[in-house]
């Protein structure tokens, strides 16, 4: 699916978060700048989230529970040893789990593995400007390309 520019990538992140239950999963994987954390933007403007979504790369994850479902934003970008990586998911999702949250995971190939149910959500640039996304359902479907 081609998205044109940042309003575009925010209106579709709003109508991807219609479909959304607590506790879904959401890996996004992409280049820097890729627009990752614009797409977390309108998923969170589809939870009806009222604080500024920001990226939490140095900050590793935010919460927001302003909206009709809660979220946690989660950024393993620094993280290189894939330990860390698995115990700082490990400690986020027993918070989502117990808060019935959506998880969105920015660079998740360290944690992939410890997962069974997830979307994932491929970002890439396209040849002259705007993003290509491709999204797959849990059972590894293309949902949306």
């Amino acid at each position: 699916m081609f998205v044109g520019n940042l309003n575009e990538t925010i209106q579709l992140g709003k109508k991807f978060a219609q479909g959304l239950n607590s506790k879904s999963i959401i890996l996004l994987q992409g280049p820097i700048g890729s627009g990752k954390t614009s797409f977390v933007q309108g998923i969170a403007k589809g939870l009806f989230i009222e604080e500024e979504i920001t990226s939490p790369t140095f900050a590793l994850s935010h919460h927001y529970n302003s909206g009709k479902i809660p979220l946690i934003h989660i950024d393993l970008y620094r993280l290189e040893d894939s330990f860390i990586a698995r115990e700082f998911f490990i400690s986020e999702e027993e918070e989502a789990l117990q808060n019935e949250a959506i998880m969105v995971i920015e660079w998740p190939e360290l944690i992939k593995p410890l997962l069974n149910n997830f979307w994932k959500i491929e970002i890439s640039y396209a040849t002259k400007f705007g993003r290509n996304y491709k999204i797959w359902d849990t059972k590894n479907s293309l949902a949306f390309e």
